[in-house]
């Protein structure tokens, strides 16, 4: 099966909105420090252009779960593959994610993350798709909702390919 990718949000779209909400995280941190946590692989893309639009003091941190594979369905089990380098006790932790659908993976992540004995806990997140929500998920910075779609671009992939693209696409098979 082939595939191609039709643009759903041009990279200067990305880019500004990524700008704003880091005005908006700048703002609401004010002479504070924030911990970044990027969910990797998919979020380590926006989580560099996020960390370098905010004005505080910024920390970061790197973690690794999975629940979709090679599949363009999550699986519903997620799973730790790499855990945090440092202790987040005291730290005002911001998770910051490419794309939220089922709720699953966020959920579980923040429930382990918030008996870690954070300072303060959010969540900031590149795209969401709430209608396909299973699981609530207290979403604190959202970029954009977007349709039920498939999506890859500026670090969401498909079986490991175009996460470098500039912008966010659908996937279409033919």
């Amino acid at each position: 099966m082939k595939e191609r990718v039709r643009i759903l949000l041009p990279e200067e779209k990305v880019n500004a909105r990524i700008a704003e909400i880091a005005q908006q995280i700048s703002k609401d941190y004010e002479g504070q420090e924030v911990h970044l946590v990027s969910v990797l692989k998919g979020s380590v893309f926006f989580m560099c252009e996020l960390a370098k639009r905010i004005t505080v003091p910024v920390t970061m941190d790197f973690m690794s779960v999975s629940s979709y594979g090679n599949d363009t369905k999550s699986s519903g089990v997620v799973r730790i593959v790499k855990d945090l380098d440092e202790p987040l006790e005291g730290k005002n932790v911001l998770v910051v994610e490419d794309i939220i659908d089922s709720g699953r993976t966020l959920s579980y992540l923040l429930e382990i993350l918030g008996k870690r004995g954070p300072k303060s806990l959010r969540l900031c997140t590149l795209l969401d798709k709430p209608e396909r929500r299973v699981t609530q998920v207290a979403v604190d910075y959202t970029c954009f909702n977007i349709p039920d779609e498939f999506v890859v671009g500026y670090g969401l992939d498909y079986a490991q390919k175009y996460r470098n693209l500039p912008f966010i696409g659908i996937v279409e098979f033919e």
